[in-house]
């Protein structure tokens, strides 16, 4: 029988807090960065690094147990649930009519339109 390490109780509610925010599948995202990073200028050798930030340390967190956290993923994942929080406050007058504000919410892993 596996047994799951114990996590500090705040890690525990931050991995929710974070899941919950960010409601976007991991290859979905991946898709999105992908089409964001895309352009003229925008690829490089590598493929991997193509990926916008914040949104690539993101998908790198999703991609993970959380037995596997590092402290940096857990920044990661504090910031994202911050920022997308502070984003869903200030949303604006059209919506999610708004392009700007729902990609900036969309490079982070949340989808405004993707019912709770």
């Amino acid at each position: 029988m596996v047994r799951e390490a114990r996590l500090d109780p705040e890690v525990e509610v931050l991995w929710e807090d974070f899941h919950a925010e960010v409601n976007v599948p991991s290859e979905q995202l991946r898709t999105w960065l992908l089409t964001r990073g895309s352009g003229e200028d925008s690829f490089s050798p590598n493929p991997n690094l193509d990926l916008p930030q914040p949104g690539r340390e993101i998908l790198k967190v999703l991609n993970k147990r959380k037995v596997d956290l590092t402290p940096e993923d857990i920044e990661v994942m504090r910031e994202a649930v911050e920022r997308i929080r502070e984003l869903m406050e200030a949303k604006p007058s059209r919506g999610n009519a708004d392009d700007t504000w729902r990609h900036s919410l969309l490079d982070l892993g949340h989808d405004p339109l993707v019912e709770r």
